[in-house]
């Protein structure tokens, strides 16, 4: 045991010398066979394509974290991954590269690691399928693993990644050139002076190196957090724990918990005080104290409004709904990669709207691409399969399917078969209880569910009744396209359509229940003539131009209907469009291009990272209400109207992580706090930037805004690195729903530019909300 450096807490840090070979969890590693299997290693063939089978020999390293894999032809050449960055082991032929090699392996020798964020896959064949199975078995257990460690454990791991990647001749020493190295790597500019005074303290045995567990105690002085001993101390009696009086004064105070304050205190003292004499005293003392800050407890998200918390009984209209544009692209419009990985990935991260652009396709095959241009094609069919697979992975609230129709009468009819074969019970075919509805279902009633997004012939009251014009095929304009490229009367004369008249099938007119696609002429029309199951879509312009024009309307009409919004035809490089304009007017399907990073898909997971990550988010009242009038541009004069204050005080960072790859380079960091809402709360504000220290900058910085509609507004927590020449580098971001907020003394744990968690780097932070008078 080693005592945690200078801090005064009486308590002892345990680190078994055995973790800094193995990383914690894994002591009973030895006896399980996969990993055994894993650990001797696998030749296997890795696979990019029909024509592209090569042999690749991998194994897994003695930290249970890195598997190492090389050719068996370019000697020194290999290269590692982190079973950190893979996020599932698909079995079988579940890729597209495994599928089109389908005739040459067998399922039960193939298998895909998916990795988090945008990385592409890995697909794989072994030689036998006892060697798949053990693979596939042995990393779902190391995920696994992962995925149960607390922060303690996750940062012990982080910091015997360090001392391996640092210990250069391997002999689990380490001399002072090699730690000041590795404080380099670690984003931290030291005080060679001072690292060497830690270094001398820390090397008890007085070798002139550190050994596994001297090197954690240097870890641990190193990384005093004197920004979080400053909070024990004013609250504790005696500097060296809290009594339970104490952490309910703390929890009181200034995490304003108001009820069951003694039993939430003497819970977290159960969860998170490492010492069993403190516990036994009901007390706390700094270890515990920290732990519980990092914790999901002490995080700025409210863990009660993580998970599924709202009513999901209200009509379809009343909800925002995670959607997709294009979502079959992987990458830009012109010649990017079509594939149902689009798919999988879109529906994993809770998107309960994806789109399908048909066209006929060769031997009466509907085919799925970006019309017009050159990106690669899918079969309609294995669309659908992989929506049958993967729709209710990540929500049980239905998904809708939003189809761009551009097929002839045959393959429409081809398209209706596949939905019903293949789809089964779970395509929504006829209104739930058998009767003509008045109004749309709740995602509740739905669950389960996929429905149809398209044209239709007639109306729902007609088709119940049996009642069609022409029993074959009916008559519908096809707008959607066309209004795209109204809009955009830049784009070139070339691509541009006419208008026209295009023919529909019945078979596939019979699928579209509660969501049929209708032209948009105004809203005073849609008032008078529109039908609850209609929906219209918009251009990302046409919408901001309703929206400026009658901001107001468009809102009621959103309270009534469902109503879509999609890029710009104009947006070739697959970027977004900000959401937040169209949801402040109460557009449920605002589509994004899910493959491509950044600010606004940051909003949008940001958004959707509440009740339960569902893919549904009910809108605020004054939204749902008709009787009410709320205008976004205006919204001071809504009923109800209460501003608040919001102040943040931007504490400090740990461990963010470093930028730019270039030896020695450290990071000058400040922090960014975006509010994203009605026009009148948008606003930023930053810290000054703290030069050369990514490891643990200090600001003390308070941050003030006013918030006029918090039941809309986003909060975007950014780090950047600031550069004086040239644009800032981002290094990490968090945001969450403003009335997702906890006050108090709170972690933001911060996430890739993928969305992607990168521990530990997080922020720490103060953050107050009150009442304007």
């Amino acid at each position: 045991e080693v005592c945690c450096g200078t801090l005064s807490c009486g308590e002892m840090w345990t680190v078994s010398p055995a973790l800094l070979q193995l990383g914690p969890h894994y002591t009973g590693i030895q006896a399980d066979d996969d990993l055994k299997s894993m650990f001797v290693g696998t030749v296997m063939r890795k696979i990019k394509s029909r024509t592209w089978k090569k042999q690749r020999y991998f194994r897994l390293q003695e930290d249970c974290m890195t598997i190492w894999y090389k050719s068996k032809k370019t000697g020194n050449a290999h290269s590692t991954f982190s079973v950190g960055d893979v996020e599932a082991v698909r079995e079988g032929h579940q890729s597209e590269v495994l599928l089109s090699i389908a005739d040459e392996f067998p399922p039960d020798r193939c298998f895909t690691l998916v990795f988090r964020g945008r990385r592409g896959n890995l697909d794989l064949v072994a030689e036998s399928a006892g060697e798949a199975q053990s693979w596939i078995k042995g990393i779902r257990k190391l995920i696994d693993n992962l995925e149960n460690m607390g922060q303690r454990e996750k940062l012990d791991q982080w910091i015997c990644d360090w001392f391996k990647r640092a210990d250069k001749n391997r002999d689990g020493q380490m001399n002072f050139k090699e730690v000041r190295d590795l404080l380099k790597m670690m984003n931290v500019d030291m005080n060679e002076h001072h690292a060497l005074r830690l270094f001398t303290m820390a090397d008890k045995s007085q070798s002139g190196t550190l050994g596994d567990d001297e090197f954690v105690l240097f870890y641990k002085m190193l990384t005093q957090r004197e920004d979080v001993l400053r909070v024990f101390q004013e609250y504790s009696g005696d500097g060296q724990k809290l009594t339970l009086q104490d952490l309910k004064d703390f929890l009181r105070e200034e995490q304003l918990h108001e009820d069951g304050v003694q039993q939430y205190a003497l819970k977290l003292i159960e969860r998170y005080e490492p010492s069993d004499t403190a516990k036994m005293w009901q007390a706390m003392t700094f270890d515990g104290f920290l732990m519980y800050l990092s914790s999901s407890e002490g995080s700025i998200s409210n863990p009660t409004m993580v998970d599924l918390y709202q009513d999901m009984t209200q009509p379809l209209c009343h909800y925002f709904i995670s959607s997709s544009h294009n979502t079959y692209l992987l990458e830009d419009q012109i010649r990017g990669h079509s594939s149902v990985e689009g798919y999988i990935r879109a529906l994993k991260r809770g998107c309960r709207c994806v789109e399908v652009d048909c066209w006929d396709g060769p031997n009466g095959e509907p085919i799925v691409y970006h019309g017009h241009t050159f990106t690669s094609k899918i079969f309609f069919k294995d669309v659908v399969t992989v929506l049958g697979n993967y729709a209710f992975k990540a929500s049980q609230y239905p998904v809708i399917l939003s189809i761009e129709n551009h097929c002839s009468i045959e393959q429409q009819k081809v398209m209706a078969q596949h939905l019903t074969q293949i789809l089964g019970d779970k395509l929504l075919k006829s209104p739930l209880d058998g009767k003509i509805p008045i109004g749309l279902p709740s995602p509740e009633d739905l669950k389960g569910k996929i429905l149809l997004k398209g044209k239709k012939i007639g109306g729902l009251e007609n088709s119940m009744n049996g009642v069609v014009d022409d029993p074959l095929m009916g008559e519908v304009s096809d707008e959607e396209e066309t209004a795209e490229i109204d809009d955009d009367h830049h784009r070139n004369d070339s691509i541009r359509r006419r208008k026209s008249k295009q023919r529909l099938s019945k078979e596939l007119s019979d699928c579209v229940v509660y969501c049929k696609s209708v032209h948009f002429s105004s809203f005073k029309h849609s008032q008078i003539h529109s039908k609850f199951y209609e929906i219209s879509s918009f251009t990302e312009s046409k919408a901001r131009k309703h929206i400026r024009e009658a901001g107001a309307e468009f809102v009621l009409h959103n309270a009534r209907q469902l109503s879509r919004v999609y890029p710009s035809g104009l947006r070739t490089d697959s970027s977004n469009f900000n959401p937040q304009d169209m949801w402040n007017a109460g557009c449920q399907i605002v589509a994004l291009n899910f493959q491509t990073a950044g600010v606004e898909m940051d909003l949008n997971d940001g958004l959707f990272s509440q009740n339960g990550h569902c893919g549904y988010v009910l809108k605020p009242t004054f939204m749902r209400n008709t009787d009410e009038r709320f205008d976004p541009e205006n919204p001071q004069n809504r009923d109800g109207y209460k501003p608040l204050s919001l102040s943040v005080q931007v504490i400090s960072g740990q461990q963010l992580p470093k930028v730019n790859i270039k030896e020695g380079s450290i990071i000058d960091p400040l922090v960014r706090v975006e509010i994203h809402g009605v026009p009148l709360d948008q606003a930023k504000q930053e810290t000054r930037y703290i030069d050369n220290n990514g490891f643990n900058p200090v600001w003390y910085d308070m941050l003030q805004f006013t918030i006029h509609v918090p039941e809309l507004a986003l909060v975007r927590f950014v780090v950047e690195d600031y550069d004086k020449t040239s644009k800032n580098d981002f290094v990490g971001q968090f945001t969450l729903p403003f009335t997702c907020i906890q006050p108090g003394y709170r972690h933001i744990h911060l996430l890739s530019k993928d969305g992607t968690s990168i521990p530990p780097s997080s922020l720490f932070v103060h953050v107050r909300i009150t009442k304007l008078t």
